[in-house]
């Protein structure tokens, strides 16, 4: 499994005795709905080319970039406002960025930024709910501290349900884990919701969930930063996330081959009837067949890449999220949504500047221009539109977190404006959607909304704007609930 000193993000490697142990089926976070969708990976043959695809990379930043210290400097305001970080100028002549963000400044030519998209909320479970689902609406019952049946379904969910499968793939792909905080609390947005659990994404649990002491994530614990003084914060971790089987059948949990077989007959017995038990049975054989045959890891090993395309994009969980996510998409999956910022990582309320400069700021330039330059490098790039958001921005005004250890300021949560970063799919490289005011508060020109935002990502994967999904009595639900944003593809 996976190696916490080594440096190493341990792929999906399952032996064949494992495989069978285990029943399979719950293996890389697959359900039995998307077993089938293995086979491409298990050797099988395909006339189709994969390179030819529409696809989609969602990269979400769970806690909320700021968008002063990323795509929206202002340099201009006062010191309350401008925050610690200068702006630097980019390859296109009137933008400029970040100063800690150089890789991607030389890549301006490639990449758009949408730098008014708003919404009304500024709590991390609506803004979830929104940012992963294109809904600003809030659905029926929605329940902030676990998502329900009645929410709306997800991108993925959406992609899932309608977008024809490639080369015999999931249409749709999460990694490298859930979003869950230490808390326990799942987070509403990244299911099916009233589309059925069956359009759940295929969600690729690469990483080892936290502890109360560290994130086993896509970035390290911090909390916050409750702590002074260090360069680098206690317990400092990338630690490399690592596939395993599901908190169920766990190897430490089991002494012998006959718990992991009893793990299999509790599942049997939940569902309702002999047919749904045969159904079982048939999905559960092929599970094990397409796994053992080894296959099935080809598009989620990270580490038979060259050590020099790694180090390119970085050997952390950033970087070989990115990785993965450009292999899957190279396989055929339409869109991949890499969840990073485990525990909300963004959610700079305080030693904001020393975080994103140290901790945030650095990966986040590494792996997404090794990224854009690796897929078009390979011809791709015209075809796979990257996406990156967070849930909401920052508040225009740096302030001390109530109750901070650190009296190293921040940012709080901010729903009123934020850039959303959008590069290939027929992306024109070097332009500037909207504006923010001069305080970066509130959207000044061409406001964009969460809706505009998925109206993109649908037309960038070629569907036409009547389609439609139906539930399970066969009443329709239209996929756009917006216009795509002008002037961007």
């Amino acid at each position: 499994m996976g190696n916490a000193g080594g440096g190493r993000w341990t792929h999906a490697h399952v032996s064949r005795r494992c495989a069978i142990q285990a029943g399979a089926v719950g293996l890389l976070g697959l359900g039995m709905n998307h077993v089938a969708g293995l086979r491409s990976l298990g050797g099988e043959e395909t006339s189709q080319n994969s390179k030819s695809h529409r696809a989609v990379i969602y990269i979400f930043l769970s806690g909320g970039l700021a968008q002063h210290e990323s795509f929206d400097p202002k340099p201009d305001a006062p010191d309350t406002i401008r925050g610690e970080f200068s702006p630097i100028a980019t390859r296109t002549a009137g933008i400029h960025i970040c100063e800690h963000l150089p890789l991607l400044a030389a890549q301006s030519d490639k990449w758009a930024l949408v730098r008014s998209l708003t919404h009304p909320y500024n709590d991390h479970s609506h803004g979830h709910h929104v940012m992963l689902t294109g809904r600003t609406e809030k659905p029926l019952g929605f329940n902030a501290n676990r998502p329900t049946p009645f929410d709306f379904p997800s991108l993925a969910s959406v992609v899932t349900g309608v977008v024809p499968a490639q080369n015999n793939l999931p249409p749709a792909a999460v990694l490298p884990e859930k979003l869950i905080h230490v808390t326990g609390r799942t987070i509403p947005g990244q299911f099916a919701g009233m589309m059925g659990w069956k359009h759940d994404p295929w969600f690729i649990e690469a990483s080892r969930f936290r502890d109360s002491t560290y994130i086993h994530g896509a970035f390290p614990e911090y909390g916050f930063q409750r702590w002074e003084g260090a360069v680098t914060p206690p317990g400092y971790v990338f630690e490399a996330p690592r596939f395993e089987l599901p908190h169920d059948v766990l190897h430490d949990r089991f002494s012998s081959r006959l718990e992991l077989v009893r793990s299999i007959d509790r599942q049997r017995r939940q569902l309702d009837d002999l047919a749904s038990v045969r159904e079982f049975d048939r999905l559960q054989q092929s599970a094990i067949s397409l796994l053992a045959q080894g296959g099935a890891h080809r598009a989620l090993d990270v580490h038979t890449a060259p050590d020099a395309l790694q180090d390119r994009y970085g050997r952390n969980s950033f970087g070989w999220s990115l990785l993965m996510a450009r292999q899957l998409v190279e396989a055929g999956v339409s869109l991949v949504q890499v969840n990073l910022g485990n525990n909300e990582s963004w959610d700079t309320h305080e030693a904001a500047f020393r975080n994103l400069k140290n901790f945030l700021l650095p990966p986040t330039d590494r792996a997404l221009s090794a990224l854009i330059d690796d897929l078009d490098e390979r011809g791709l790039l015209d075809d796979v539109l990257i996406v990156m958001a967070g849930e909401f921005g920052r508040t225009p005004k740096v302030s001390t977190f109530d109750g901070a250890k650190s009296k190293l300021p921040g940012r709080d949560h901010w729903g009123a404006v934020q850039t959303v970063f959008f590069a290939g799919g027929g992306v024109k490289g070097g332009t500037v959607i909207g504006s923010s005011d001069r305080n970066g508060a509130y959207p000044s020109s061409d406001p964009q909304t969460p809706e505009n935002m998925a109206a993109t990502i649908y037309q960038s994967l070629g569907l036409p704007q009547t389609i439609v999904w139906k539930d399970h009595l066969q009443r329709p639900h239209h996929v756009y609930h917006g216009d795509p944003i002008a002037g961007l593809l």
